[in-house]
Parts: structure tokens; sequence; C-alpha cells
């Protein structure tokens, strides 16, 4: 390991940053590096700069991961090396606000339906039941289930916090035949070793072909199930800063977005057209001219005087 590495990692570990975080910080300035074939000591705001234009029209990245490559570079630039110019001339970019895919009650059954493993089944019911993140579902101990007060504790959640989430009786119930069954020690969920967490890509591995298997058309991840469960709480009721506190969310306005999917706040938007006034009397028409059947190129003539033969419309995907 380089100096400079080392020193990155320690001024990122003073700062608690999360070992995701490290991990991710990292793989930034490497590929950074890696890019230009020399250390970033020796590269400065125009090399940044070129990097970002490459993430962008080259390696057509997300802005969530553009995103993250500034905060690792801002981070190596201010912190780390101290750099002389400006870190405002390492820009982030402007995200789309896009609200996310939403499932039914009746699709999230289908989907855990289509999960043959009672293991990871649980899992994805565990995630929807409680709107976990998927680090968080796979981070959970056995000694975080609180069964007597039906809450289930989530720690060092995003930005290292703890929230408490309400267990259901189901859900004990199910977790409780887990455990008889397999008697974990440490993780709730282990991975191949009993000291071992369960692998991330394995689990989206898992939900990607429970989505392709139900045929939804929608753009459905393990994440969906956490958007669901906010969705689901609101139109069940629930106000928003509950379920603020229930996701673990640092500002409200995260929480809100969930207000434009609910069904019951869609169906009461009053439609448009059945409240337009009626129109006047409508003058007589003038008689139809005679029809002359058109020739469509890889359509059979149609008997005399029956019409065209129009091939049959496909039904919209939706």
């Amino acid at each position: 390991m380089t100096p400079l590495r080392q020193r990155f990692l320690h001024d990122l570990q003073l700062r608690n940053y999360s070992p995701r975080t490290l991990e991710t910080y990292l793989s930034h300035v490497v590929r950074f590096a890696r890019h230009f074939g020399r250390s970033p000591e020796q590269l400065g705001a125009e090399e940044v700069r070129l990097y970002q234009l490459y993430l962008l029209q080259q390696r057509h990245a997300s802005w969530s991961v553009f995103n993250q490559a500034v905060c690792a570079l801002r981070f190596l630039y201010r912190v780390t090396l101290r750099a002389p110019f400006p870190i405002d001339m390492i820009p982030y970019g402007k995200k789309p606000k896009t609200l996310p895919a939403v499932l039914s009650r009746a699709e999230v059954a289908q989907l855990f339906a289509l999960v043959p493993q009672p293991l990871e089944r649980l899992i994805l019911q565990t995630t929807y039941a409680c709107g976990l993140r998927a680090s968080e579902v796979l981070g959970l101990r056995v000694a975080d289930i609180d069964s007597s007060r039906l809450l289930l504790w989530v720690r060092h959640g995003k930005g290292n916090k703890d929230r408490a989430v309400p267990l259901s009786p189901a859900l004990l119930q199910a977790l409780r035949a887990h455990w008889q069954r397999l008697r974990p020690t440490t993780w709730l969920f282990p991975g191949q070793t009993p000291s071992g967490q369960r692998s991330l890509e394995a689990l989206q591995r898992v939900c990607r072909c429970a989505v392709a298997a139900a045929g939804f058309t929608k753009k459905v991840s393990l994440h969906t199930l956490r958007h669901s469960y906010a969705t689901h709480l609101l139109e069940a009721g629930v106000d928003v800063v509950t379920i603020q506190r229930l996701l673990g969310h640092r500002d409200l306005q995260t929480t809100a977005r969930y207000l434009h999917l609910t069904a019951p706040r869609l169906a009461q938007t009053p439609g448009l057209l059945e409240s337009l006034p009626a129109a006047g009397p409508v003058p007589p028409a003038e008689p139809p001219p005679p029809v002359i059947d058109p020739v469509v190129p890889g359509v059979p003539a149609s008997p005399a005087g029956s019409g065209p033969v129009v091939p049959d419309v496909p039904v919209p995907p939706f």
C-alpha cells in the first residue's frame, strides 16, 4: 500500500466514515489514477475535469456514480492532499429527480411466491416488512430482535444511525422458525459460514430472477421493496413524519416524495374531461363520400363492399 493510499484511508477513518464509504471512495480514486497512469499527487484540476468528461461521455456513468466520484476526489484533494486549487472547481452533477417504481400488494406477494428457497424468501419478506436497505437486512444480528416489544433494531444504518422498526407477529413467528431450523449465533442471515455475512450480490441475483419470472414491465430491484413499504404505509394512513423515522431519512423532503405515489391520493384527483360543460347543438353532418377501399401493402384485398382487411392492432403494454 502506497503512503498516499494509507493517508487517504486514515483521513476517512478519522472522520468515522463507514467501511462501505471507504471502499467506494478508494475505488474511485484508484480508477482516477489508473486512467492517467500517474499518482493523484501529480494530477490537478484540469485532469479532474477531463476525467469527469470521460465518465459522462465514454463510461456513460449514472449521475449517482458520477457524484460518488466527485465526493471521493473532493475529499482527496481538500483533506489528504490539501490542493492549492479551489475544490469548487470539481463540480457535482445535477441528478434528475425521478420517482421510484412501486409494487402493489398483489405484486409483492407474487414476487415472494416466485422465490423458491425459503431462506431467501424470508430475507426479502423481512426487507419489505421492515422497510430495510439491502445492507441493513444483511447486517441484522440475532440480538437485534426485541420480541417482548415487537421491535427490530437496525444498527449502524445509513449515516451510521440506529433506529427501531415495528416487527409484526407474523414476521416474528417466521424468524423464530428460521432460528430453530438453522440456529444462527451472530448474524440473523449468515452466509456460507456461521460467522460470515451473506453476499449482497447473491441476494440481488435472487431478486432479479424473481422479477424476471414475474414479468414486471416496471424497473424493479431489491430497493423497490423499501419504496413499496413506504408507499403502502402512506396508503394505510401512517403520517409522513412517522415514516421518515421508520426509514431513517434525515430530510423530510426525501420521504415526502412517496406522497406522489400513493393510489388514494392519485384517485382523488378530479377528472378534467368529465368536468367540461356540455357542448351546444351539433349541426347535421353532410352525407359521407363514397368509400373506396385503399390498397395497403401487405394487406389482402377484401371482398367487394366489405371494406379493407385491417391487421390486428397490438395491445398496449400497460
